[in-house]
């Protein structure tokens, strides 16, 4: 057992291990890039009741992009407009832990579990970029396989994090939204 002469060295080695623990969490996570969308119900609601979900299930946010309206992209004609935004954060799990939390999250917002890649979504959470994993398996795929040719995707994350790179083509993610502009 420890002992302190004082109550200030008492706090002081407590600080300290909190500092090293709060440390060791965050140098053993990674950085993770998610792109949020929404096209039925109120999405800005949606996108900060999905973020306080991600927090409780040991997701790190650091930033937030604003939103942006688009129009629907390989949607059947008439679907809605879309609300999107992105995040950076850090995770100290694996790349299917967080798809597990993010299908989920997507579940209690509403979206059933068993949909159409075109159907209209009170949320859908993608994990874009995962650290500099590079993943091809049948229920996921890092970088986000489409990510590099969505506007959608790029825009928001751009507004929060332009130099972060995709480990498949080593772009980052503003020269990829220059280059879809072009």
């Amino acid at each position: 057992m420890r002992y302190f002469n004082n109550i200030y060295a008492k706090r002081e080695f407590f600080n300290l291990k909190i500092l090293q623990m709060n440390n060791l969490y965050t140098t053993s996570a990674v950085p993770v890039a998610l792109a949020l969308g929404s096209n039925i119900g109120n999405g800005a609601e949606t996108f900060l009741l999905a973020c306080k979900l991600l927090q409780e299930n040991g997701f790190v946010i650091e930033k937030r992009s604003g939103n942006i309206v688009t129009k629907p992209v390989d949607c059947p004609a008439g679907t809605p407009d879309f609300i999107n935004s992105a995040l950076i954060g850090r995770f100290a799990g694996t790349p299917q832990e967080l798809l597990q939390i993010t299908k989920g999250i997507e579940v209690a917002l509403g979206r059933p579990a068993d949909h159409g890649f075109h159907e209209s979504r009170t949320i859908d959470l993608d994990i874009i970029i995962f650290g500099d994993t590079i993943l091809d398996t049948v229920d996921l795929q890092l970088p986000h396989p489409r990510a590099q040719r969505r506007c959608f995707v790029l825009e928001p994350l751009a507004q929060i994090a332009p130099d972060w790179i995709f480990p498949d083509t080593g772009q980052s993610v503003a020269g990829a939204l220059r280059k879809l502009k072009n």
